[in-house]
């Protein structure tokens, strides 16, 4: 059985790489550091075809160390301590490199048994994830290496790299490979950025085009259409995609532009991901909307209820009812903002006791200074109020919440305004 074309294609050296400029490009801290000599625990993420391997390889290959290879998908623990063996022995004299792939499949107590011998230098870690690791790899493994981000090739990138495979092509078919500068357009925009997707489609083209009469082979436009069909649509329902299109969505009903939440909203159902869809739905509505129209809540957890009730294909009315409504209602994130700084102050330390008054108690000890809880009980009061401390004392005075200029905050803040007032505060 042949290799693959992306296998045989792929590069040696780390100039042979297409796209990742951020990273490979000339001058950039990653590349110097590598080229330093000096190898230090990394962890690659990013979607698929866009080089994460490529570069782990080229990286372990030529760091002079004692390598190692293992997938997350098939390793086990055994594989793993195997690998550990070797600390201390002469086949680890040099250093023990261990190169993983796909480490999203590891469990915590595989991901923690290389905790130890990363910490102390014994074996330098390079991984790849096409998920995000902040979701799925272990946080003490996470924080004794540096994550590095892949992105998506450009178009351009992925051209580059299809007029290398038609020179490989033509040297394996043993004639030469034509392919017009519109097909290679459409299937380097239709890969969604995945370079082993369009080798894969191109490799499958040729291999289905029968030699001209000038002895090529013509890859033809409808043809790479047929190869391609829905590769246009990247999506990976627990990739970093994911997060990016769920991103999309969510921003999209927070500008208030039903069309583009609407597209989102059809590529998550597309992919079937309607958890997703619903959750960020929600999100949504409490954050974005929020205070400016609290009635939408629970409109939307109805219409949310309804959709999981139904299911897909039908799911998606009453999703895209509520994805407009959100989307045109009124905005505030006032509740969200207030709930932001008071949580800011608590990681900065800024607490204190609760007040006296407040106190779940209503007795005083020995050493009590002042004595009686001195509880003003708002509803003996007019208009239901009464000033007070609710704060601890070294909050006492913080603002948190700043009143919303949509109608139904600017309601509020007049209702308290005419009742503080009256009672002479």
């Amino acid at each position: 059985m042949s290799e693959p074309l992306a296998q045989r294609l792929r590069p040696a050296a780390l100039e042979e790489v297409c796209g990742q400029k951020h990273l490979l490009g000339e001058g950039c801290v990653f590349r110097r550091a590598l080229e330093s000599g000096r190898v230090p625990n990394m962890i690659f993420y990013g979607p698929s075809g866009v080089g994460k391997t490529t570069v782990a390889r080229i990286i372990a290959e030529n760091s002079g160390m004692r390598l190692h290879k293992l997938n997350g998908t098939s390793a086990s623990t055994g594989d793993i301590k195997a690998v550990l063996a070797e600390i201390g022995t002469l086949h680890g004299a040099k250093g023990l490199l261990l190169y993983l792939d796909e480490i999203q499949y590891l469990n915590k107590k595989q991901q923690q048994s290389l905790l130890e011998c990363i910490e102390d230098g014994s074996v330098t870690l390079i991984a790849s994830t096409t998920e995000n690791p902040y979701f799925y790899i272990y946080n003490a493994l996470l924080s004794r290496c540096t994550v590095f981000e892949f992105k998506a090739l450009s178009p351009e990138d992925v051209e580059e790299g299809l007029k290398k495979a038609l020179a490989r092509l033509a040297q394996d078919e043993g004639a030469p490979v034509e392919l017009p500068a519109e097909a290679a357009g459409y299937l380097a925009e239709s890969c969604g950025g995945d370079m082993r997707k369009a080798l894969g489609c191109l490799e499958f083209a040729v291999s289905a085009a029968a030699p001209g009469e000038d002895g090529a082979k013509h890859i033809t436009l409808d043809m790479i259409r047929q190869v391609t069909r829905r590769t246009a649509m990247r999506y990976d329902r627990e990739g970093d995609d994911h997060y990016d299109i769920l991103s999309a969505y969510q921003k999209s009903m927070r500008g208030s532009d039903p069309d583009a939440a609407l597209h989102y909203l059809a590529r998550l159902l597309e992919a079937g991901d309607l958890v997703s869809a619903c959750r960020r739905l929600m999100v949504c509505a409490c954050e974005d909307v929020g205070l400016a129209w609290p009635q939408i809540i629970p409109i939307v957890k109805a219409a949310v209820d309804a959709a999981n009730m139904i299911g897909l294909p039908e799911a998606r009315i009453p999703l895209a009812d509520a994805v407009i409504l959100v989307a045109t209602a009124p905005k505030s994130n006032a509740g969200e903002a207030a709930i932001n700084a008071a949580m800011a102050d608590l990681a900065r330390g800024r607490s204190g006791p609760v007040p006296r008054q407040l106190q779940n108690k209503h007795f005083d000890g020995e050493d009590a200074a002042v004595k009686g809880q001195h509880y003003k009980y708002p509803h003996d009061h007019p208009g239901h109020w009464v000033e007070q401390q609710y704060l601890p004392d070294a909050l006492a005075g913080t603002r948190y919440y700043e009143w919303g200029e949509n109608k139904n905050e600017q309601a509020a803040r007049a209702y308290w305004e005419r009742i503080k007032r009256e009672a002479g505060k």
